[in-house]
């Protein structure tokens, strides 16, 4: 009888759903942000799909990612179960801090999203249109403020790069870095700031409910549902977009990096991802494996380069 009760126990637990590890995933800013709703949208996702059982998202903020990055790097060592998210800003703020921690020091995964650059203004906003926006930059750079994330990441990227296809000295702008998206947005809407700018999914349900105003978008051509010209149709020739990934903690095994590895791709290619794709705005631009190392360093270098032309890193 006894052995009868172990081996319907064994049987039992092995008709359980084989879940991977637990998971924890660190968001490097605040609630609210493009990282944020990264972070959140992996775990729900992977709950959903029945990749993990139980995963948690914790938010560690601070210069563009980098406080994060670091004590990820520091305290992760060796932790298959340990993820964070990143991206193009985070490449910018590596660079503008100097920070001592690069993305050398932790495992990239894969590239997961791309998302285009808005410029938004109040909704009472005497700029009507991206024109009005420029020709203000182009009176009195400084007297134009703009509210978006961290010092070097893509906003500030953008941001310059606009100032200096208008002819205006890119040093001159008068960027103002909030390091969460909540904070942002509450700038942009209370008009402590000229103009916003940040991916366009954190603005989309204001613009729809008629609180901001978008002026434009930084695609090469107009994005399928959004009513705003493209930056490039004012006569700039500016294309901007952001990119969001998952990285593993360093120090894994081949084998342990496959598993995550194959856990990310299991997601990425799940209905309930594809279906939040849709849902946020985002563009699918899952790339993993070497494709994704090789297309990494040339984002790195191209980022210092714009970086150096614009003033912010020397």
């Amino acid at each position: 009888m006894k052995q009868f009760f172990l081996a319907s126990i064994l049987a039992g637990a092995l008709a359980l759903p084989a879940f991977a590890a637990d998971y924890t995933i660190i968001a490097p800013a605040n609630p609210g942000g493009g990282w944020d709703q990264t972070a959140r949208s992996i775990q729900t996702v992977m709950q959903q799909e029945g990749i993990s059982g139980n995963v948690q998202v914790q938010n560690v903020p601070g210069a563009g990612g980098t406080i994060g990055l670091a004590q990820f790097a520091s305290q992760s060592k060796g932790n298959p179960n340990a993820l964070i998210v990143g991206g193009y800003v985070m490449v910018g703020a590596i660079l503008t801090n100097n920070s001592p921690v690069t993305l050398n020091d932790v495992t990239p995964i894969a590239r997961l999203t791309g998302e285009y650059e808005a410029i938004v203004v109040p909704a009472d906003s005497p700029l009507k249109s991206f024109g009005d926006l420029v020709e203000a930059l182009k009176k009195d750079p400084g007297a134009v403020s703009w509210g978006g994330g961290s010092a070097g990441g893509t906003d500030h990227i953008a941001v310059g790069l606009i100032a200096k296809a208008a002819g205006v000295d890119p040093t001159k702008i008068n960027y103002i870095a909030f390091s969460g998206g909540g904070e942002a947005l509450a700038a942009i809407l209370g008009s402590q700031v000229t103009a916003g700018i940040s991916g366009y999914g954190e603005f989309e349900s204001q613009v729809k409910s008629g609180t901001l105003r978008l002026l434009a978008v930084s695609s090469a051509e107009r994005i399928a549902g959004v009513d705003a010209p493209t930056i490039k149709e004012s006569g700039l020739d500016v294309v901007v977009q952001n990119w969001r990934m998952v990285a593993a903690a360093p120090g894994l095994t081949d084998e342990q990096k496959a598993a995550v590895s194959a856990d990310i791709e299991k997601m990425v290619k799940s209905a309930s991802w594809q279906e939040t794709l849709k849902t946020k705005g985002w563009q699918d631009t899952y790339l993993a494996g070497d494709a994704f190392k090789e297309q990494l360093a040339k984002d790195i270098s191209a980022t210092e380069t714009v970086l150096k032309d614009i003033g912010l890193v020397k």
